[in-house]
């Protein structure tokens, strides 16, 4: 009976070994942006409030970027500031990050990151990059901007294709790279980029945009009448966000005789230029909070012809206020804008298209009235919390092996 006895203690079977899984809470995520906080746009006001979603669900965030002394708006999450320098070619409010220099690579070393979060293929992201795959930390990265269609803006076109080439090179280096809409899957597979793609859509302020914030007052004061229709941009007033195309189809409106008003929402470089282009635009100049939301919402039309955008947050935010949308037929807006229901979307740089859809919508109140109802329809899907928990679960896939 001893050797029986002792035959089934020998051939008990064992227990997996199962390793725990980890939690939000064994995350250490640094995070590397060229532009955190210290000038205000959609890229950056995303990724803080990816940054506040971490933090609350107690994921450790460490953020590296360019400062200045007196930036936009205070940072989420502690930020390390990057010695950078002015931007050339007249765009001196941004900075250039030179790399990690010895200081930030020491206080990068203690924090210890498990995961390393790159925000943009500048010198900065080069070098996290690299850090990342020398100390073996999983690396992902996020996709904001289209900055290869840069180019044509400024005269040197010819180099698009050299810049997609060094942008596949780069984000192929990733074990995952965030991209906030199918459009933008699409097109880096198109480039050749490889990696593994997620969905890390945006969301929508649905107390601040909404059509009841609309001010026929606010409107007044600025020398619009009630029954005047207002074409709306907002942004930053620079040429890379359609400002041309802007401008020349507001010249073909006007030389068509169609009705309108021009509210631009935003200040930039280009806004004397802008000015001088629109002869009578309103320059409402920056706006923000619920402000922001009264403006959106005192427009009529909201046309936006940017290449540039990845998913375009102006876009939903005109949508939540009940605005139509008239929109580049290009990435991040047709993911948006339901052509022919919440709006219309044009061939990009096509003035004659963007002049007749527009004036389309000018010359019918009821159509107007449809696509912006459609619009507030369709943006309420668009949810700060469910696109953040997105980026969340995909760590967390990637540390756990999923």
């Amino acid at each position: 009976m001893a050797d029986l006895a002792g035959w089934r203690v020998a051939f008990r079977p064992q227990r997996r070994y199962r390793p725990r899984l980890m939690q939000a809470s064994d995350l250490r995520v640094a995070l590397f942006s060229g532009n955190y906080n210290y000038t205000r746009d959609g890229a950056n006001m995303s990724l803080n409030l990816l940054v506040g979603h971490l933090l609350r669900h107690g994921v450790a965030v460490r953020v590296y970027s360019p400062t200045t002394a007196r930036p936009a708006f205070a940072p989420t999450g502690d930020l390390v500031p990057v010695p950078a320098i002015p931007l050339p070619a007249g765009r001196s409010e941004y900075r250039l990050a030179r790399g990690l220099p010895a200081a930030v690579r020491r206080d990068l070393e203690a924090f210890a990151p498990n995961i390393v979060h790159v925000s943009a293929p500048e010198l900065l992201g080069h070098a996290a990059l690299r850090w990342a795959e020398r100390h073996g930390v999983t690396r992902t990265a996020s996709f904001h901007t289209r900055f290869e269609t840069y180019a044509s803006y400024y005269g040197i076109g010819f180099v698009e294709p050299l810049l997609i080439a060094m942008m596949r090179r780069f984000y192929n280096r990733f074990d995952r790279v965030f991209v906030p809409s199918p459009s933008m899957i699409a097109l880096l597979r198109q480039w050749g980029v490889s990696a593994d793609m997620a969905i890390w859509s945006r969301g929508i302020d649905h107390d601040r945009f909404r059509p009841d914030r609309r001010s026929l007052a606010w409107r007044r004061d600025l020398g619009i009448g009630d029954d005047e229709v207002a074409i709306g941009f907002l942004g930053r007033l620079v040429k890379e966000k359609g400002l041309d195309v802007f401008a020349a189809v507001a010249q073909e409106l006007a030389r068509r005789g169609v009705p309108h008003r021009v509210l631009a929402i935003g200040k930039g470089p280009a806004e004397d230029w802008f000015a001088r282009e629109v002869p009578g635009a309103i320059l409402a100049g920056y706006q923000s909070g619920d402000d922001l939301g009264r403006a959106v919402a005192s427009m009529d039309v909201f046309f936006n012809p940017s290449v540039t955008e990845t998913f375009g947050n102006v876009t939903t935010e005109a949508m939540a206020a009940g605005v139509p949308v008239v929109a580049a037929r290009a990435t991040g807006a047709v993911d948006l804008v339901v052509d022919g229901e919440t709006g219309f979307l044009v061939p990009p740089r096509d003035i004659a298209a963007y002049a007749d859809a527009i004036a389309a919508i000018i010359a019918d109140p009821s159509l107007r009235a449809a696509m912006g109802e459609a619009g507030y329809r369709r943006a309420d899907a668009y949810r700060w919390d469910t696109a953040n928990q997105a980026v969340l679960d995909g760590y967390l896939e990637l540390k756990n092996g999923h």
